[in-house]
């Protein structure tokens, strides 16, 4: 509701107003119009801007992306996807700007941002990821009416897109890994043969259910990951990281009967614990109590066991491209390898694996 009064020759309006995004009343006040209409109409145009959003140029984008993240990402995205803008409004973002204002972000500053990662030694890929947080963030600062324009557009991100280097187990090292991971411990032993077998990621092996395997059709069903860092049963499956994740996968006659010795296994233990058996969740890669296996127990098994063999270091992520490789030096279409493997299109699968199926060809 805005207000007038003269000052001396001049007339000024003052308008009190609640904050739609702070929720602190504040006062606008201008002076200086010759008349009392003039500045009725300067007034009503101010209030338009308000209603519509335009006015908070005094929000920091520290307290908008904080709140972007708490109500509009929390929830409604994976958690890795909201750890990743999470991180990178923490670490990269908000280092950068400071306390700029919301709207004082304007596209040459911005373009200066994303050089100045280039120029820290950031991969493009990295500069496009962090540019997707600002990018989306800013776009809902439009659709909420807190800016008119976002400065994300139109930039440019320099640097050129390296072949990323995928990391795999060679064949002929499969067989002396899983001896020595045999010997490390048994459950770790089946838990990478599962991953080796089936490519599946490791969230998604750790999730794996007994109601999720047919033995007698010799299928696995995958429709969850595990969170390694949940903090109670309830929040400890997920969603598989894309909606195309989720699939059946047929096993061979090996691994099945490799699963119907490890049942029989579990069933001793479940005998032997009774009570302290962590029955409810079901679990088919579980440590002997039947609880999930830590991701830290996971990677200290995996590289313990590559450095005991002699073997190079790798990411337990390389069991899921050893498959992929497995698969294509047997034969097998891009399209068949995309569908196992829970790709979303048949281009991500060739991205990543063009290069490994051209050797292939060249080897045989």
């Amino acid at each position: 509701m805005a207000t007038f009064r003269k000052r001396g020759e001049k007339w000024e309006y003052r308008i009190s107003y609640k904050d739609p995004f702070t929720q602190k009343h504040k006062l606008k006040s201008k002076s200086g119009f010759k008349t009392k209409k003039e500045a009725q109409i300067a007034a009503i145009n101010e209030e338009r801007n308000i209603s519509e959003g335009f006015e908070q140029t005094d929000i920091t984008l520290e307290l908008y992306l904080n709140t972007w993240l708490t109500e509009y990402k929390y929830g409604t995205v994976r958690k890795n996807t909201f750890q990743i803008h999470e991180r990178n409004v923490t670490q990269h973002i908000i280092p950068y700007f400071k306390s700029i204002l919301l709207d004082d972000v304007k596209p040459i500053a911005y373009q200066k941002f994303l050089n100045h990662l280039t120029e820290k030694g950031y991969s493009k890929r990295t500069v496009e990821i962090i540019h997707g947080t600002m990018s989306s963030a800013y776009d809902k600062a439009v659709t909420l009416g807190k800016i008119k324009n976002n400065p994300c557009v139109g930039v440019t991100i320099k640097g050129e897109k390296k072949d990323k280097e995928i990391k795999y187990m060679e064949s002929k090292d499969i067989p002396i890994f899983l001896k020595e991971i045999y010997k490390y411990d048994y459950i770790y032993w089946i838990f990478f043969k599962v991953m080796i077998e089936t490519g599946m990621r490791k969230g998604e092996a750790a999730a794996l259910q007994w109601t999720d395997v047919n033995l007698k059709e010799r299928t696995i069903d995958i429709s969850k990951t595990l969170d390694f860092q949940a903090k109670n049963s309830s929040e400890l499956f997920g969603d598989t990281k894309t909606s195309n994740s989720k699939r059946t996968i047929s096993i061979s006659q090996t691994l099945t009967n490799d699963l119907h010795f490890h049942k029989k296994y579990q069933n001793q233990n479940k005998l032997a614990l009774n009570d302290m058996y962590f029955h409810d969740l079901n679990l088919v890669l579980s440590r002997n109590d039947g609880n999930f296996i830590p991701k830290s127990s996971l990677f200290n098994a995996f590289s313990r066991t590559l450095k005991k063999a002699e073997l190079p270091q790798l990411p337990i992520h390389s069991l899921r491209h050893t498959h992929a490789v497995l698969l294509l030096e047997s034969g097998a279409t891009m399209k068949y390898i995309q569908e196992r493997l829970g790709h979303g299109s048949i281009q991500i699968t060739s991205d990543v694996y063009a290069h490994i199926s051209k050797k292939s060809n060249e080897i045989h």
